[in-house]
């Protein structure tokens, strides 16, 4: 797939996803897991919801 998460968009990722698991932990609850999501979009430097709308934040070369 194209990459279309650029740096900064990366690290908010990043540091959301593993609030989200943080949060899930301390509140002893299953929806922590949903932080694997910012995680893997981040990992994979690709956004399936930035496709259609055709948007991307990395730098064009």
């Amino acid at each position: 797939m194209k990459c279309n998460v650029g740096k900064t968009d990366k690290i908010l990722r990043i540091v959301i996803g593993l609030s989200i698991i943080g949060l899930g932990l301390f509140l002893k609850s299953w929806w922590g897991l949903l932080g694997i999501v910012p995680l893997l979009t981040a990992l994979c430097n690709t956004c399936p919801l930035y496709l259609p709308f055709g948007i991307s934040t990395c730098k064009k070369k």
